[in-house]
């Protein structure tokens, strides 16, 4: 293999980090990045669907929601959750075109209620699905998804079946109006009022054909990976077992369990708590090998925060070992 010559040839390789809140899937996502950016195998994009984004801190710097050049070859993304309500409300003003041709009257006020009328689904999950959508085939050889906690995730497992559901009434709905809206104008102007009928875009089958290729990159398991982050504790193994199970039924492969902060006593004191929590931890780490079937990656815990580029190559270390 070259030093630029991608490993998939040309699919981009997709790589999630989920889990309970608090865990560290920033702080791994990020690390994950940055250590396949120094692999000059191409550039990598890191993004984060998380609403609470912490990603420009642990990077140490600003981001947007357009890519942000973090060090040579590694980008970085924070999703505006307002790119979902937006791609949502293309299809919107689509059908209330579609209906204002068929001779129906829709004000500004009657578009704003169409919009809130519980078709929009969460703007955050949509948001994610869309720059997933966006950035999958984009050029880059990776792209590293920090997901938001557990629940956020589920919903986004969820979203392309709940999405395609509705997008595929609206576009039903829509090819009715349009098929009445033509007729009445036949009777006018008879075949020419067909012409150019289908000279816009359809912003229904756009955002359709987005949600459904997602769908099918996510349960690509040679090209897509979820890694499950947990600490080494009760309730975020019990969270990471669901998760998992979730992603199962999903199609969706989960390939690596990552358990993060572990507290390894490195230099061999003696007090009662150290050695109660290096046991404690060397126990939890049992029981996660027991109840995964997947690879277990163990990274300790740093001293000090996981923060910046030095910290972050320490930590990806673990991650890509």
């Amino acid at each position: 293999m070259t030093e630029t010559e991608h490993p998939h040839g040309d699919e981009t390789d997709i790589v999630l980090y989920g889990g309970k809140g608090g865990v560290g899937k920033t702080t791994c996502a990020a690390a994950h990045a940055l250590a396949l950016s120094k692999r000059r195998e191409g550039d990598t994009l890191v993004v984060s669907t998380d609403p609470a984004h912490s990603l420009g801190d642990a990077f140490e710097q600003e981001l947007s929601g357009e890519p942000t050049e973090v060090v040579d070859s590694l980008f970085a993304i924070e999703v505006d959750a307002e790119t979902g309500q937006e791609a949502y409300r293309h299809v919107v003003e689509a059908l209330a075109d579609e209906f204002r041709d068929a001779g129906l009257r829709l004000d500004d006020d009657d578009l704003e209620r169409l919009f809130k009328a519980g078709l929009v689904p969460g703007g955050d999950e949509v948001a994610a699905l869309e720059y997933i959508a966006r950035y999958a085939d984009a050029g880059y050889s990776h792209v590293v998804f920090d997901t938001a906690p557990t629940g956020h995730t589920l919903r986004l497992l969820d979203l392309p079946e709940v999405l395609g559901e509705t997008l595929g009434v609206a576009g039903e709905v829509q090819r009715r109006v349009r098929r009445t809206a033509q007729a009445a104008k036949s009777v006018f102007f008879g075949p020419a009022a067909y012409w150019g009928s289908n000279s816009g875009s359809d912003e229904v089958v756009s955002l359709q054909e987005r949600v459904g290729s997602v769908q099918q990159v996510l349960r690509d398991p040679s090209r897509t990976h979820f890694c499950v982050v947990l600490t080494p504790e009760r309730m975020a193994i019990a969270e990471a077992e669901r998760l998992v199970e979730r992603l199962d039924e999903a199609s969706v492969p989960s390939d690596c369990v990552v358990v993060n902060r572990v507290f390894e006593n490195p230099d061999g004191c003696r007090c009662d708590r150290c050695q109660r929590d290096a046991e404690r931890h060397r126990d939890r780490i049992e029981a996660v090998e027991e109840r995964f079937s997947v690879p277990i990656n163990c990274v300790p815990q740093l001293e000090g925060e996981a923060q910046g580029v030095d910290a972050l190559e320490r930590l990806g270390s673990y991650l890509l070992a």
